[in-house]
């Protein structure tokens, strides 16, 4: 063959492009095919968080009439094919099947722009907004509302004067992943584990009408059913009405003896899940000739291996809420917390914070010790008989590690 003789004409080379351009278009509509169906659950977890279809009990407040649309056009790419009629042509089917994804493309897009729109106007950090007192009819909680308002002050000076008002760099959704809702009487409570958390669950689960007792619910049900709901549950809308306009709480602990409170619990008693999920790796990579019972089940971690993996930049696991800084966990200096209660005063601070909200007369928060009820509660004499295990520079890095917690809620600096 001659080269003049390979060289395409006009037509043969509109053909190819065509061709080319078919199979294309078809390869890219295969793919997307084979992505939603290996990954529903994302996909459905993106529209739950972006849709402005709100559940019907999440915002009372929704206004009437026309809906702003957020949300992309829910067709999929073989929701427009089963669209093609047999009867059509194939250039009329490929120009309505581009047309419908271009279009779907172009909302895609618009929807994206709105939501980061809305995202950059949240002014951050939230305003501060003084608490309503006009339910609090007994003159006993003076005390208590004095050292909340001190409380309070301290944490937005800190916040102030030492991380500044930049934007934080997390994800809203992220932001507010452990903020409980209460809609009834319009509660956000941020959770910090080994502050009282399992009791406030409860109190909350009242709160709703859930149950008529906190007594009377398990542990499992607190922490393993779905009966509350949590703010990154909610829409872009839902959240940001929340934040401004509900009571928002945090309970916080010393951070020593928060960790050592964690410690005791999920690693001196038998546990399914720490001991082969977190006690393996770190006896692997902590005890030196670790024995093979010891690997195998993960059980018998000391305090001293615990800190190494707390304090390891390269964990062999990641990081557990249990231990996870309060900084890390509520965001204190980008949501304005209305109340900031501490477990060392925790029955006071609670039950005034129940009288804040209006919560019925006959709920108190609860006493009782959630789990290991004839251990000792974890205090600072019992820290100080772990801390005898550590080295003073050991010590010293944990308090390094929790820095902020100590600054930004007043707890003195522990013994090194």
């Amino acid at each position: 063959m001659q080269p003049s003789e390979m060289v395409m004409n006009p037509k043969q080379l509109f053909l190819s492009v065509l061709i080319f351009g078919v199979a294309g278009l078809l390869l890219f509509m295969y793919l997307q095919v084979c992505i939603e169906e290996q990954h529903p659950v994302t996909r459905e977890n993106n529209q739950e968080h972006i849709s402005n279809q709100y559940p019907k009990n999440h915002m009372p407040e929704e206004p009437k009439g026309k809906k702003e649309k957020i949300l992309v056009n829910s067709e999929t790419s073989t929701g427009v094919l089963a669209e093609i009629s047999p009867t059509l042509g194939e250039g009329q089917a490929l120009k309505k099947t581009t047309r419908s994804l271009t279009n779907e493309l172009v909302e895609n897009f618009q929807g994206t722009k709105f939501l980061f729109r809305k995202f950059s106007e949240m002014n951050w950090p939230l305003e501060s907004r003084p608490l309503n007192k006009s339910l609090v009819q007994d003159d006993k909680w003076k005390n208590t509302d004095r050292t909340q308002e001190t409380r309070r002050s301290f944490l937005r000076e800190f916040c102030k004067n030492y991380v500044g008002v930049s934007r934080p760099q997390a994800h809203l959704f992220h932001l507010v992943s452990r903020i409980y809702v209460e809609d009834k009487h319009r509660i956000l409570y941020c959770e910090v584990p080994k502050a009282g958390c399992s009791n406030w669950k409860r109190v909350l689960m009242v709160l709703n009408g859930l149950a008529p007792s906190a007594h009377n619910i398990s542990h499992d049900a607190v922490h393993y059913g779905k009966h509350l709901k949590k703010l990154d549950s909610f829409d872009l809308k839902g959240i940001h009405t929340r934040l401004n306009t509900y009571t928002k709480a945090v309970f916080v602990r010393d951070p020593m003896e928060r960790l050592v409170s964690a410690f005791r619990d999920k690693f001196e008693h038998p546990n399914s899940y720490y001991h082969p999920v977190f006690g393996k790796a770190i006896i692997k990579k902590y005890r030196p000739n670790a024995c093979a019972e010891a690997l195998h089940s993960g059980s018998g971690v000391k305090f001293k291996e615990f800190v190494h993996y707390l304090l390891d930049s390269h964990r062999p696991v990641g990081m557990d809420i249990h231990w996870e800084k309060v900084s890390k966990l509520c965001y204190p200096c980008w949501i304005n917390y209305d109340f900031v209660g501490k477990f060392e005063t925790l029955e006071e601070d609670a039950n005034y914070f129940l009288q804040l909200i209006g919560a019925p007369k006959e709920l108190k928060f609860p006493k009782f010790k959630d789990r290991h009820s004839s251990d000792e509660r974890t205090s600072a004499q019992v820290v100080s008989q772990y801390l005898k295990n550590l080295t003073g520079t050991e010590r010293q890095l944990i308090y390094d590690f929790y820095y902020l917690d100590y600054l930004m809620f007043n707890y003195t600096m522990p013994f090194l």
